[in-house]
């Protein structure tokens, strides 16, 4: 019997490239090599232990069982007071609604915004699942080339310039992937104004709010107050495997969202969502703040260090936890210098393959998602690499 064809999607669909150099990373390290792992966008430090007891006890509890799909009240609730709290937004907790991670959230959104055919622009570089988000809905991705002379962020100039009668959406992210750079308060509020006139959905990422170093990065709900805005508690909540974010949504698309969270996931993990509750606690805000604080010293310190041998880094990366560096006057293709810093040096780093359409041969990704005595090991490895002609 023949076989069925697969979809024509799934191969649309790319492979995120980073997980096979982590996948060789783990092979080494299995052969007794000692890995610097700067690859994966995953923070070093363990759920804050508030948050993990909350989980535990949810599970004493035998809080196991299906939630609303829209999520936990109480956990709708405590996000609302935080955009309160520390963003002085006032968000109705009935736009909140709860989803399995921050990418369950986008790919609602997307659901919500575009049809099969349009067009979704996205920044490039960016975070590349996105990208693969908007083709799971048969939507097309439009890359819009952005660099150092908008911060690496998508301005309403360059969506203007991109966008035709075709366009359903505009997804950006502040502080973003792989640049770290965040997109200026003007610059929301420009975009909402643009996806007003042109009947455009705009979709703002803050996965990584809350990890900012040289002051706070403009909020979306107050600058753009109809946009999607999505964010995660993988990153400055540290709790990624937990597989838990949320989406704010205009009140009048909140059934929409609710229907297709249903249908897609019916809901988020519930003990995940109990332990999500301890978050926003004094005790666990005090955790997330050293630890944001231990992010901004890693950054000064490997920020000059990476310029220093040769590494350009332009822009502002004053958020998240990544460098997105220009190789130019290292080598021709990051391909093969991330494999030969691995093979060769012992660490491991992202090449531009999986962030970019428009010059992925001459960037690296550097996540500095390990201790600051780590990364200056991996900067003495990388320097005695290149000094030896690798």
């Amino acid at each position: 019997m023949p076989r069925p064809d697969l979809s024509a999607r799934s191969h649309r669909i790319q492979p995120f490239h980073v997980m096979t150099l982590l996948a060789r990373a783990r092979e080494l390290e299995a052969g007794g090599a000692d890995i610097v792992h700067m690859e994966i966008g995953e923070p070093d430090f363990p759920t804050a232990a508030p948050v993990r007891e909350a989980g535990r006890q949810a599970l004493a509890d035998g809080r196991t069982g299906y939630q609303p799909a829209a999520g936990l009240p109480a956990l709708r609730e405590a996000i609302a007071g935080h955009y309160q709290r520390d963003h002085g937004v006032e968000v109705d907790p009935g736009r909140i609604l709860i989803t399995p991670g921050a990418s369950g959230a986008l790919l609602v959104a997307l659901a919500m915004l575009a049809d099969p055919g349009r067009n979704v622009l996205l920044p490039d570089p960016g975070y590349p699942c996105n990208r693969n988000f908007v083709e799971a809905v048969d939507a097309m991705p439009r890359a819009v080339r952005v660099d150092a002379g908008s911060d690496y962020q998508l301005t309403p100039g360059l969506a203007a310039a991109a966008c035709d009668e075709r366009t359903a959406a505009m997804l950006v992210g502040s502080p973003g992937n792989p640049t770290g750079t965040l997109a200026s308060a003007a610059d929301l509020a420009g975009l909402a104004a643009l996806g007003q006139r042109r009947g455009i959905g705009l979709i703002v990422d803050e996965i990584y709010h809350g990890l900012h170093y040289d002051g706070a990065p403009a909020q979306a709900l107050a600058h753009a107050p109809d946009a999607i805005v999505v964010n995660s508690f993988s990153k400055y909540f540290g709790m990624t495997g937990w597989r838990l974010g949320w989406m704010v949504v205009p009140a009048d698309w909140v059934p929409v969202a609710e229907k297709l969270l249903q249908n897609l996931f019916i809901s988020a993990s519930t003990p995940a969502q109990y332990a999500a509750l301890a978050c926003f606690t004094e005790a666990s805000r005090e955790i997330f703040e050293a630890r944001r604080e231990a992010f901004r010293q890693r950054r000064d310190f490997l920020l000059p260090a990476l310029r220093d041998l040769g590494f350009h880094i332009p822009g502002n990366p004053a958020g998240a936890f990544y460098l997105y560096a220009d190789i130019t006057a290292l080598g021709d293709d990051s391909a093969d210098l991330a494999s030969g810093l691995l093979e060769q040096a012992g660490v491991a780093v992202t090449p531009g393959l999986d962030f970019e359409r428009t010059a992925p041969e001459r960037h690296l990704r550097f996540a500095y998602t390990t201790d600051t005595d780590r990364l200056a090991t991996a900067v003495s490895r990388i320097q005695r690499y290149l000094a030896a002609g690798g």
